[in-house]
């Protein structure tokens, strides 16, 4: 099926916000007395700061009581950090400048609350930007579930086999795979050669390495 839409993820592809998101999820798990290291927090990226929590409490046997105020935690102490001090990921300007030259409809699907796309969009200059916006904050279950991926194919009014669908995590691969998009990979440059990124259909280093034959030949 021809390519219509284009829908891209949001943290660590549009803009630099990992290290932040990173961040302050050790700072808050720190405050129970739980160390968390890079490997550990790497492979848990892509997932909603709910999940993330979850997950990591489970871990480290973390009273699940304390799971609703950390969470609250996290978001905060993330948008601060990212509204000062993130950066926007190169080749961002030049990738949608490039869709929006095939006719292609835009998206954003991210498991970011909107409090945090808000800030984002005008970080970047991008308010104007998407034609949808969908946010996994408030559904049953974020990446690697695809629903927020579905949900913002809908909100464009086109087939999800019809997308493309731009990642930096395993989680959010998975998501686009299984809500059948084709799915385009950023990854970090530490993990660009690991074995995981064998089902996206494409693998670049950078958003300033897409290029027209790549959107031609989705």
């Amino acid at each position: 099926m021809k390519l219509k839409a284009v829908i891209f993820d949001m943290d660590g592809l549009l803009i630099d916000s990992e290290p932040l998101w990173q961040e302050a999820g050790k700072a808050t798990l720190l405050e129970f007395g739980k160390e968390l290291t890079a490997e550990q927090y790497h492979s848990s990226t892509g997932l909603r700061t709910e999940e993330w929590i979850e997950h990591w409490f489970h871990h480290f046997q973390i009273d699940m009581q304390h799971a609703p105020a950390a969470v609250t935690t996290i978001i905060d102490k993330a948008i601060a950090l990212i509204d000062e001090h993130a950066e926007p990921m190169p080749g961002v300007a030049h990738a949608i400048s490039l869709c929006r030259q095939h006719n292609l409809t835009l998206g954003l699907a991210t498991s970011s609350p909107l409090s945090l796309v808000r800030v984002v969009l005008e970080k970047l200059s991008l308010q104007n930007t998407f034609d949808a916006i969908t946010s996994a904050e408030h559904l049953p279950f974020g990446k690697p579930n695809p629903q927020v991926y579905m949900n913002c194919a809908d909100a464009l009014q086109v087939s999800p086999v019809s997308c493309v669908a731009f990642e930096d995590s395993f989680n959010g691969m998975i998501a686009a795979k299984a809500a059948r998009m084709k799915c385009i990979v950023v990854p970090a440059a530490v993990d660009y050669t690991h074995p995981k990124w064998k089902a996206a259909d494409h693998i670049l280093a950078s958003l300033e390495d897409v290029n027209s034959h790549l959107l031609e030949q989705l």
